[in-house]
């Protein structure tokens, strides 16, 4: 679990990166619960963007993603969704 302060700090660092995944029409599927965990593994810190036509509420979603890929839920704000989780071997965000 995150304290309020990393969760600043892992905002501050995900507003200049790319959204990597976009969730559509077909909503959270287990190949996006398993492609937002290899992304995870290898960035620590990544931003999905949920289309419009994403018929899932935006909290689930967000919900779902992090208990699947076992990560912890950054943001979720406007149509984006920011997830964090330490890397076992590619360590690169030091938390305060």
């Amino acid at each position: 679990m995150l304290t309020g302060k990393q969760k600043r700090f892992l905002r501050k660092k995900a507003h200049t990166i790319k959204p990597v995944f976009q969730i559509g029409k077909a909503g959270v599927t287990a190949n996006l619960i398993k492609q937002t965990a290899d992304a995870l593994e290898a960035r620590e810190l990544i931003k999905i963007n949920m289309l419009q036509n994403c018929l899932e509420d935006k909290n689930e979603a967000a919900a779902e993603l992090a208990a699947g890929a076992s990560a912890d839920i950054v943001q979720v704000i406007g149509s984006t969704i920011i997830l964090y989780r330490e890397s076992e071997e590619n360590k690169q965000i030091e938390l305060p």
